[in-house]
């Protein structure tokens, strides 16, 4: 290989002026590498007509806040001047917060795969200036190490071939990117037909197919490493909901996966499932036994050893499936009571330790009472002495827990948490990992020593917090915080929902105009800036606030969710199809060939179109309105083939089929505001019917939400209740038990 500074000579030349431009971004990620001598630009118009000017192409470095092997990749090159001298020479150098721009993320992360057969984070991607990528790879360390050159030769090739083969190079773009827009799904979603009916056969048949890749052994799906299934969960449990929910008997003769396989009936099958999966992460290191909260996932197959970082995301889902199950009653093996616990304590910590106060100061801790917006993440690692260790903050050796417990009781909780030497993720240290419920003296001695190790841990190095708050995560957040409060009877948890739905309204929300309205999808230090929502955040939002206004009954929040709703399909659903992203980049159009973006699966969050579904469902059950009904019902036509094939990246779309096959069952609460209407509202608070739809009179609102409409209290005034499909309703009960008894008629 030539010497580049040589062969180069002359051109290219740095940019003018250049400097590293992320010291006022919005990501705590952007802004980690805002000393680093690289000239970062943020991902936008001016760096790549700056690559153009130049005549260079564009070095593209994704990752996000709470990623270790993105810190580590950092220490070893970006913060190398060497490194940096040749990267600002010979590249503009873009950074992408991947929470921040999911779209950026997804494209580029479907171009590396196709590109090295590989995907994760740090990622690195070299763009020509117009954003169609030609070369990609993930991490690259500062020196070769077998199968994987240094990063500096990584550049030095990427150069070479820029200025020798510049042809070569861009055709090897335009090849990528025609590929990526033949793979496009966005075609396959057709809003502007009949949508073809439900089967509620394929149901039971995602079930059958999940019970295959079950881990009966340990919990959850598949192998190491192991994420929470939280949106499968919530199909789980909502099918398990159904009573006596059987396959058609010609169904299951088809069935040739031997002995083990599911039989008929699959609602019992999808209650083991949910509930052996709900009780291995709740029992393990993926959880927090101290402080509450799960982490991102399990390096381990038996949830022993989790990869430290703590998302909003996971965290807000979870919370609203242990609080369904909770809902639904539980199981002998894995008790409501106990899920219930690990639902109030990950309440408290999304509040306590991603809780951002009314000045949106930095210093976590905003706490319950105060919280009005919720941070995206805690960090893998903890900075000791100066350096990045991952999960330190979390790791227990014997002798620890000895020297602060006493010698019987440090060693009776070593052997409960399965601390031992050595240790499962260090030399010596190991994260707190029961593996089992804790029960008997095992509990009577876990209560009395839980708060000295929580209090002692509070004094360790802490990992960092990423305090941008994303629209999406804060609406489920909403939705779990919001149902949890009303499950758990925990009133302190919905005003805390009621708080972030404000804050997404004044700070994140543009009402609508001359156009529809307009959701910003990040905001730091009360301010939102950057691009606007992607779908999924328009979606999250309707969802979480469509479930608040059926636990509040403030019609506030159901004609917010409406407008968001309203102007997502304006957004995303023009001309008869669908989209991801509403064209905030042109780069990211170029690379997926100019074809608009759609994934249609499920990754640690459920996908925008999935979501989509579910909030339109739930508006047409609340206002009666075809239009959407039908929206649903074209998205939900997506379901079929991936129901048994891919069943594990569909479960938001099961879930969502498996409320629209329910009706869904609407309840109107109408009447007086007394306790008598409060009791008929909680008993529908706490029915586990899938997809169950709540509106309730609101006296101070301008106009009724139309479920509402023509129904009021009974003749004697006393408050009453609904219960209707279609908009078509059974005479009004006014007592609980009458409630119960038509909602478990409804359900077979």
């Amino acid at each position: 290989m030539q010497d580049q500074e040589t062969a180069n000579s002359g051109s290219p030349r740095p940019l003018p002026g250049g400097s590293n431009a992320l010291a006022a971004e919005p990501s705590a990620y952007l802004r980690q590498h805002a000393g680093n001598p690289v000239h970062w630009q943020p991902f936008g118009d001016a760096a790549f007509a700056a690559a153009a000017t130049r005549d260079v192409p564009v070095f593209l470095s994704i990752g996000y806040a709470a990623c270790h092997w993105c810190h580590v990749m950092a220490h070893e090159s970006f913060e190398d001047q060497d490194t940096a001298d040749y990267l600002n020479t010979h590249f503009v150098a873009v950074k992408v917060d991947r929470e921040e721009r999911p779209d950026v993320d997804a494209v580029y992360m479907a171009a590396t795969q196709a590109i090295s057969g590989e995907g994760g984070w740090p990622m690195s991607v070299f763009l020509l200036p117009d954003g169609r990528a030609f070369h990609a790879g993930t991490y690259f360390p500062p020196r070769p190490m077998p199968g994987r050159p240094s990063f500096r030769q990584v550049l030095e090739a990427v150069s070479e071939a820029w200025t020798e083969r510049r042809g070569a190079v861009e055709a090897n773009a335009a090849t990528l990117a025609r590929g990526m827009a033949a793979s496009q799904p966005a075609s396959a979603v057709r809003l502007d037909g009949p949508p073809e009916p439900l089967d509620a056969a394929i149901l039971g048949e995602a079930v059958r197919a999940l019970s295959r890749s079950e881990d009966q052994s340990h919990g959850g799906f598949g192998g190491a490493p192991k994420f929470p299934p939280s949106a499968v969960l919530e199909f789980l449990i909502r099918h398990a909901a159904v009573p006596g929910d059987r396959l058609p008997s010609a169904a299951a003769e088809l069935d040739t996966a031997g002995p083990d396989a599911v039989g008929a009936d699959t609602a019992a099958a999808a209650r083991d499932m949910a509930g052996r999966a709900l009780a291995a992460m709740s029992r393990s290191a993926l959880f927090d036994q101290l402080d509450g909260g799960f982490a991102r996932y399990s390096v381990t197959r038996n949830w022993s050893v989790p990869h430290f970082e703590k998302m909003l995301y996971d965290n807000a889902q979870l919370l609203r499936v242990y609080v369904h199950w909770v809902r639904l009653g539980g199981t002998l093996e894995y008790p409501a009571a106990e899920a219930a616990a690990v639902a109030g304590r990950t309440a408290d910590w999304l509040l306590t330790c991603l809780g951002l106060p009314p000045d949106q100061a930095p210093a976590p801790g905003g706490g319950a009472a105060q919280a009005v917006a919720l941070a995206s993440s805690l960090d893998a690692d903890t900075v000791v002495d100066g350096m990045h260790a991952e999960g330190a903050s979390y790791l227990w050796t014997p002798a620890q827990l000895q020297e602060l417990l006493g010698p019987a009781d440090g060693a009776a909780v070593a052997a409960l948490m399965n601390v031992r030497t050595p240790g499962s993720v260090t030399a010596d240290g190991s994260p707190l990992h029961p593996g089992r419920e804790i029960a008997g003296d095992d509990a009577v001695l876990w209560q009395r020593v839980r708060p000295v190790l929580a209090q002692a841990r509070s004094g360790r190095p802490q990992p960092g917090r990423d305090d941008k708050v994303v629209a999406g995560w804060n609406g489920l957040a909403i939705a779990a915080l919001a149902d949890a409060g009303a499950v758990l009877a925990r009133p302190e948890l919905v005003a805390a929902a009621e708080r972030i739905a404000a804050y997404l309204e004044r700070v994140h929300w543009q009402p609508p105009g001359d156009g529809p309205g307009r959701l910003i999808r990040v905001s730091h230090g009360g301010t939102a800036r950057g691009i606007g929502g992607l779908l999924e955040d328009y979606a999250f939002c309707a969802e979480g606030l469509f479930a608040l206004y059926g636990v509040t009954g403030h019609t506030r929040w159901y004609n917010l969710a409406a407008a968001v709703l309203d102007a997502a399909c304006v957004r995303f659903a023009a001309d008869g199809g669908l989209k991801d992203a509403a064209g905030e980049s042109a780069q990211v159009t170029a690379a997926q060939g100019g074809r608009d973006g759609l994934d249609l699966f499920d990754n640690a969050a459920p996908s925008g179109a999935a979501a989509l579904a579910g909030a339109l469902l739930t508006h047409s059950a609340l206002s009666g309105s075809p239009e959407h009904r039908t929206l649903a019902a074209n998205v939900l036509s997506l379901l079929p083939p991936l129901a048994v094939r891919a069943p594990r990246v569909a479960g938001w779309l099961l879930a969502t089929a498996q409320a629209a096959l329910a009706g869904p069952v609407e309840a109107a609460v109408t009447g007086p505001d007394t306790p008598g209407r409060a009791a008929l509202h909680r008993v529908l608070l706490l029915s586990p019917s899938p997809g169950l739809v709540v509106a309730v009179q609101d006296d101070g609102a301008a106009l009724p939400v139309p479920l509402l409409r023509g129904r009021g209290a009974d003749p004697d005034g006393a408050p009453q209740v609904f219960l209707c499909r279609g908009m078509v309703c059974d005479r009004p009960t006014g007592s609980v038990e009458g409630v119960r008894e038509r909602l478990a008629t409804m359900a077979r």
